[in-house]
């Protein structure tokens, strides 16, 4: 079981994908149990992958490793340490839980499982990773899937049908239409994200082929990049520069982040989950894994970028989410948000605050992918995601409200929710070096309250529209079991975080080590690798 752990988990999604070709869509409850079947393999071996993975040991564990091209240096390559095994089960539990929540839909069910399974395995992928080709071949996958499941099974946002041209025909019924950046169509937002994640995964792109010809190695393998690939100079600083924000596209960073909250937006309430809770992890989880673990030295030096831009990213995306009025850009700029906390721990470069970054990763996917399910499950009820049109759905959904008082709980950090666990380390371990964006950070958690409980309270308090009479609550099992497994985990890791703690700091342990080690400014052996011309000047390392 342990020697193919990563195998089951990476290909049961893919495996599913491909037998719901050969079922047709009139027998809709064979397609979902197949979904269901695959995602649940998946999960239970990713719960056996975190239960079983060593924290003592530490380093890379459960690894596979297939040769694909010699000549190449190309090999499908994985393992997990503790910063990528917390992320594979977070997938895991979303891909899952997105199934059931994804349980009605009748437009073309067997085409939704396959491009949600194709999605989630391909983040599972990215995490899986030590290979860069096939980290990059598994980032570039995830794109496909986004795009069909938007386009397609999305949703128009508020005041679409009303968009007329001069002319006073409708711009939707247009191709002009997609590039129209004033629109609020499901296809302009599918357009949108591919266009903003393909460009950031070309920026991205390039610096991973520059550490490939400079390294002199022949080879994507991580781990002996990690350990023999040396660049200095401007030539660490261009290669940095690139994988920072072409990755940081997608996690999303301001100002790079426009494309995320339309996206979710328009996304069905399944792929909004998988969108917040993993897709957007991509792109911390790649800086970690390529510019940390590959140029440690010029993380060092360049990281506090990241410490400007997340300021910007809290306090932008929580003033916006206060005042949208729409649940889906709330929590969508709510994400954009909380992700700043994630770049603010990854910045400090201390072991608390990575760890507590690493952490946040997890608890926020969780967090999220509850509130996305259930915005999801109002607006099939209500077919309205406008807060100040709805109201009093307490009433109609006591199941729903309760567990969305305890998704907005987990998403400002109350005790006993992993979130709680994950802000604090954050907090405490950038103070010493960035006390100003600490003050932003915990201002954006008052902001996270105001903005949650003012949708809370406009969604299912006060009086109801005798609109939604006709709406219900989650009674049956498929609909309830998603919303009970994310509650579980949050609360469950929350109250006992032990073992995830010990994880985690097992993968930061050795991360941050190499970036805060004292270098010698001459090796004793020397350096041949390959040098930018204006790139002559050395680095004095600096005490830590």
């Amino acid at each position: 079981m342990a020697d193919y752990t990563l195998l089951y988990i990476l290909f049961a999604p893919f495996v599913g994908a491909i037998a719901l070709v050969f079922v047709s869509n009139r027998q809709a409850l064979l397609v979902r149990g197949i979904a269901a079947v695959s995602a649940g393999i998946s999960l239970l071996a990713s719960f056996y992958l975190f239960y079983a993975y060593d924290p003592v040991k530490g380093g890379f564990q459960f690894v596979w490793r297939h040769e694909w091209s010699r000549q190449l240096g190309v090999s499908l390559y994985l393992g997990v340490d503790g910063i990528g095994t917390p992320l594979v089960l977070a997938s895991s539990i979303l891909l899952f839980a997105g199934i059931f929540v994804s349980w009605h839909i009748k437009d073309r069910t067997k085409e939704f499982y396959i491009s949600l399974l194709v999605l989630a395995a391909a983040t599972i992928g990215v995490f899986m990773s030590l290979d860069l080709f096939f980290l990059y071949f598994f980032y570039e996958m995830s794109v496909i899937p986004m795009y069909l499941l938007l386009g397609i099974w999305g949703s128009h946002t508020k005041g679409y049908l009303e968009m007329t041209d001069p002319e006073g025909l409708k711009k939707r019924d247009s191709v002009g239409f997609i590039f129209n950046f004033a629109s609020n169509s499901k296809e302009y937002a599918a357009m949108k994200l591919t266009l903003f994640l393909s460009a950031g995964a070309v920026v991205a792109l390039m610096g991973i082929l520059l550490i490939y010809k400079f390294s002199g190695l022949n080879t994507f393998d991580i781990l002996v990049l990690r350990e023999k690939a040396k660049f200095t100079g401007l030539l660490a600083d261009i290669i940095w520069l690139l994988i920072f924000f072409g990755f940081a596209s997608i996690a999303p960073i301001w100002p790079l982040h426009s494309w995320s909250p339309v996206g979710h937006a328009a996304a069905p309430a399944a792929t909004s989950m998988l969108h917040a809770g993993v897709l957007m992890k991509l792109g911390h989880f790649s800086i970690i894994r390529v510019a940390f673990e590959i140029l440690p030295e010029t993380t060092r030096e360049l990281m506090p970028i990241a410490a400007v831009l997340c300021v910007f990213s809290i306090i932008y995306g929580g003033f916006v989410a206060f005042y949208a009025k729409d649940t889906k850009y709330v929590i969508g700029y709510s994400s954009s948000s909380h992700m700043g906390y994630v770049f603010l721990g990854m910045a400090a470069l201390d072991y608390i605050s990575l760890t507590g970054a690493v952490l946040y990763m997890f608890a926020h996917a969780l967090a999220t992918g509850m509130l996305f399910a259930m915005a999801g499950w109002v607006y099939d009820q209500t077919h309205s995601r406008d807060i100040p049109s709805l109201g009093g759905l307490v009433n109609r959904m006591p199941f729903i409200a309760g567990c969305f008082i305890v998704a907005c709980m987990a998403s400002i950090g109350m005790p006993g929710t992993v979130n709680f666990i994950a802000e604090i380390m954050i907090i405490v371990g950038s103070w010493s070096k960035y006390p100003l964006q600490v003050l932003v950070a915990v201002v954006g958690i008052v902001l996270t309250m105001a903005y949650l409980f003012r949708m809370m309270r406009g969604v299912f308090y006060g009086p109801m529209s005798q609109h939604y009479s006709h709406a219900h609550d989650a009674v049956a099992a498929v609909d309830r079991l998603p919303l009970l497994l994310m509650i579980a985990c949050s609360v469950g890791f929350g109250i006992f975080p032990g073992h995830f703690y010990s994880v985690i700091r097992s993968g930061v342990d050795p991360v941050i080590a190499r970036i805060t080690q004292v270098v010698p400014v001459a090796s004793a052996e020397p350096d041949n690798s390959p040098q930018l011309p204006a790139a002559s000047e050395k680095r004095v390392a600096s005490s830590e």
